[in-house]
């Protein structure tokens, strides 16, 4: 007589485990689809936070310049209001669903107000210990970017994310040359190859998102 009970449980565990595969990537697709918010909101934030930058400075904008006292607070509401909205999304991002990707969705979110808030105190600890404007012109656009090209490293490490690694190897490799450019040159390379890149990966990202990929 033959058993058949064998190939019934191994047929029954492979549609689990299909099951379960399924449910993970909706988990995965439900934490990802706020990152291309994110990703468009930093990007315009540095493609016109920069630029209104290279445009108040002497030697920048060849075309028309914009007083410091009025680009510098339009920077720091972009800045600011990215970060913000960074908090938000990481905090939603930690509602609903529980579970392991719930909660390093949150932690990414989150990890971009914190770092960033990291970043501007070091830079202006170097500041009250004597660094120059100018100098810090330099560092602030690197630092940002460095900062991003490694969160956006992790990003790609938890969710395996070929789009976020490639976007965070481009950040790291502008935030390093970008200096060599010198100031006010550096803020318009930010802008460009920065924001730019950032504003490119929201779109590929949201539309691989919507194709379910």
């Amino acid at each position: 007589m033959t058993n058949n009970t064998e190939p019934q449980r191994t047929d029954d565990a492979a549609e689990m485990l299909a099951v379960i595969a399924a449910q993970q990537r909706r988990v995965d697709r439900m934490m990802l689809r706020p990152i291309p918010w994110m990703l468009g909101l930093w990007g315009v934030a540095w493609l016109v936070g920069f630029t209104l930058l290279w445009s108040a400075y002497e030697g920048g904008n060849p075309w028309f310049r914009i007083p410091m006292s009025v680009a510098a607070p339009i920077f720091g509401i972009l800045i600011a209001g990215a970060i913000v909205a960074s908090i938000i999304i990481g905090i939603r991002l930690g509602r609903g669903v529980k579970g392991v990707s719930t909660f390093a969705g949150a932690v990414y979110g989150v990890s971009w107000s914190l770092c960033g808030m990291a970043f501007a105190a070091l830079g202006m600890g170097l500041i009250a210990n004597g660094l120059s404007s100018e100098l810090a012109s330099i560092y602030f656009p690197s630092g940002f970017a460095l900062m991003c090209g490694t969160l956006y490293l992790a990003g790609a490490a938890l969710w395996r994310q070929v789009s976020m690694l490639v976007l965070g190897i481009i950040m790291l490799v502008v935030g390093a040359i970008a200096p060599f450019f010198g100031a006010p040159t550096n803020n318009i390379v930010m802008a460009v190859f920065g924001g730019g890149a950032l504003l490119i990966a929201a779109i590929i990202f949201a539309v691989r998102l919507r194709q379910g990929r």
